[in-house]
């Protein structure tokens, strides 16, 4: 069963990167505890002063989320499983959503509530990856699809001033 994971293989490195340090792991809506535990690193980025970091580090972490992925599908002889337990996705969507925007409390909820509206309801164009795009990019396509959906709202919201300056582009 792709969801489920030995205990023993658990705190493999490739695993403990795909869990987002064992978040995945959590009993319960782990999508959300991976999006949650992510929410502390995308505040160290941004407040690193450099503007692009974020957006360039949901870059990273979705690739290497595509390449590990496929090596564990590959594992476990199946293109077509998205497990529960692989959170990297939801870092890397999440991180792209909340690249837009400064870091607050009120980006950061926003951001993440959208975010997981849109992983969770899976939208148009968003259902349509889920179900059409297999192996390791299948798994990490969907939710960085949803963090650009709330990406582009954030962004839009940020241009009107609903909730605060964009900060990697130039207020209007």
């Amino acid at each position: 069963m792709p969801n489920e994971i030995p205990i023993f293989r658990k705190t493999a490195p490739r695993n403990l990167i795909l869990s987002w340090f064992g978040c995945g792991y959590a009993r319960r809506v782990p999508g959300t505890v991976g999006s949650a535990g992510a929410l502390p690193f995308a505040w160290a980025i941004q407040s690193s002063g450099i503007p692009w970091a974020l957006p360039l580090a949901s870059l990273l972490v979705f690739a290497l989320g595509c390449w590990l992925s496929a090596r564990y599908l590959a594992e476990i002889g199946t293109e077509d499983a998205d497990p529960q337990w692989i959170v990297l996705d939801e870092v890397a969507g999440l991180w792209l959503a909340l690249s837009m925007l400064d870091p607050s409390w009120l980006t950061y909820a926003v951001g993440f509530l959208l975010f997981r509206l849109f992983d969770i309801w899976k939208p148009w164009p968003i259902g349509w990856v889920d179900r059409r795009v297999k192996g390791g990019l299948g798994v990490m396509l969907d939710d960085y699809v949803a963090g650009l959906f709330a990406a582009l709202l954030l962004y839009a919201a940020g241009l009107v001033w609903w909730i605060g300056p964009v900060s990697t582009f130039p207020a209007p």
